[in-house]
């Protein structure tokens, strides 16, 4: 009897141990930016609630001004100001062909995959990845959009892998199925991320169970 109940417990052991060690794993997804020790990494900058969006296409609107009080001054009810490399962002959820006042154009990304019933939050990211780095496999409970500034992103969901790069098409995933997200090419990768995530869920939940295929790093 005896033995049986330090086996058991050394098996609990095991995998309390497991799961800490996973869960640490899985916080590098992306940490809040007052937990920032370092340039490398996934940093949540603000959410934002959006609640119900309006009917028609919806759209990732990207906006740079010169100060934060201009920023703030054009923001709308569904927008968000952030400061990110070097520059003050004002980042919006809106419809199709929707404009700030002032500040300069910097892309318009969508329509991004969204139900009419969910009222939703925005959730904002610094993402820096080196070449190599990876996030371990994750769902989000709404759809996720990059902007790459820099470097070049590798995604593997069960429908394949995507690809987002400075300067090509924008990424757009939508929420649901799990992915595997790898830093590729030879230069270090800088982008803004979005998740548009369900208000009543959680934005990024671990998914150990689905092992990807290794499409992003398949010679």
């Amino acid at each position: 009897m005896t033995l049986h109940v330090r086996r058991s417990s050394i098996m609990l052991t095991c995998v309390i141990l497991t799961l800490a060690a996973y869960q640490e794993a899985s916080g590098q997804i992306c940490r809040p930016a007052s937990e920032r020790t370092g340039e490398v990494g996934c940093w949540i900058t603000t959410t934002t609630e959006m609640g119900r969006l309006p009917a028609g296409s919806i759209y990732w609107h990207l906006d740079t001004y010169p100060t934060r009080l201009e920023a703030e001054a054009a923001k709308g009810p569904r927008g968000s100001v952030v400061e990110s490399f070097g520059k003050i962002w004002l980042l919006t959820i809106d419809a199709e062909g929707w404009r700030p006042s002032g500040g300069q154009r910097v892309a318009e990304i969508g329509p991004l995959p969204v139900q009419p019933a969910v009222a939703y939050s925005a959730q904002y990211m610094e993402a820096i990845f080196t070449p190599g780095m990876t996030a371990p496999a994750h769902t989000h409970s709404g759809p996720e959009a990059w902007y790459t500034l820099s470097g070049e992103t590798c995604l593997e969901t069960p429908d394949g892998k995507m690809i987002g790069r400075a300067g090509g098409s924008h990424v757009i995933v939508p929420g649901g199925p799990p992915m595997h997200l790898t830093a590729t090419g030879t230069e270090t990768r800088r982008a803004l991320v979005l998740i548009l995530h369900d208000s009543a869920q959680a934005p990024t939940t671990p998914a150990p169970q689905w092992m990807p295929k290794g499409l992003c790093t398949a010679k």
